[in-house]
């Protein structure tokens, strides 16, 4: 069962935006724009390299949403009991061939900017690119994957947020900085604590389909604990980096959204199942209003 199948045929455009899972792709937009907002606190700020950075991380976000897509249903992950929002593979929207070809196809429009991106920033961002690409694919694909083996918090940590971040301030500084990792911190928080609560909504049926999650191996209370975790100390890592002297006297904007993630937190600690989804999409929007706060704090 899925939390919102449709009554009809959604039609191909609309089978493909549920295919890129649109609402999450403010996790890709989040953390170029606190690494540029931080490249521009240190005095730095190339425009044509932003863009390409904005629309690479995009591609990135949409090829790994797709693979998942396929790699789950392939995998047996995805039956007609999840709980979360349709998946296009699973529910035959799409054909299995096709979701894959549209993978490969994004993660070639990935590499084609990333050519322009390693001009600029050199073998770092080819690296940066090349695991980032890769391990979108192996989240869920390939015969090791690291979703279905517990790793898949920490690969967002890492990849959506302190590499984001930091790659980001690095294409305009030129040198990979301390303050932006500080600064990535809390964006990776937040992140990954999108994650958390998908995995925490999904537990029963994961165990089901031999997907060993993070979450799955904590149990329920134990994947509430990081999601609080994660939540609540994204807020004093911003006096972090104010302390480092990168954020200006406006460091404290994100804290805005601290009424909201109380909020998400008491959800996620006494509701279990579909109203997880609600969580979810609140995380999401938490993660976003969060980076966007913390944004203009570093601009101001």
């Amino acid at each position: 069962m899925t939390t919102d199948t449709p009554s009809a045929h959604p039609g191909k455009l609309r089978a493909w935006l549920l295919a890129m899972r649109v609402p999450t792709l403010p996790a890709a937009v989040v953390p170029v724009l606190v690494g540029t907002a931080t490249a521009v606190a240190l005095g730095a700020f190339r425009l044509l390299p932003f863009l390409a950075a904005m629309v690479a991380a995009l591609l990135i976000q949409i090829g790994t949403n797709l693979a998942n897509d396929y790699f789950d249903y392939v995998k047996g992950a995805d039956t007609i009991h999840r709980l979360g929002p349709t998946r296009v593979t699973q529910s035959g929207l799409i054909a299995p061939p096709d979701v894959r070809r549209g993978m490969l196809i994004t993660f070639g429009l990935a590499v084609l900017l990333g050519v322009y991106l390693v001009v600029v920033g050199g073998w770092p961002i080819l690296l940066i690119g090349l695991f980032s690409i890769v391990a979108g694919i192996v989240y869920t694909g390939g015969p090791w994957p690291i979703g279905y083996n517990g790793l898949g918090d920490l690969f967002v940590y890492i990849f959506f947020g302190l590499i984001a971040v930091a790659g980001t301030t690095y294409l305009h500084t030129g040198i990979f900085n301390l303050e932006a990792l500080i600064n990535a911190l809390p964006i990776a928080n937040l992140a990954t604590a999108i994650l958390v609560v998908n995995n925490l909504r999904d537990i029963a049926t994961d165990r089901e389909a031999g997907k060993r999650t993070l979450a799955v191996l904590l149990g329920r209370r134990g994947t509430q604990i990081e999601y609080l975790l994660l939540v609540g100390s994204a807020y004093p890592l911003l006096l972090l980096a104010w302390l480092i002297g990168v954020a200006s006297v406006w460091f404290w904007l994100p804290v805005l959204t601290l009424p909201m993630a109380v909020g998400l937190i008491r959800v996620v600690w006494t509701q279990e199942g579909l109203p997880l989804n609600g969580a979810l999409k609140g995380t999401a929007r938490l993660h976003m209003l969060f980076g966007a706060l913390f944004t203009v704090g570093l601009l101001l």
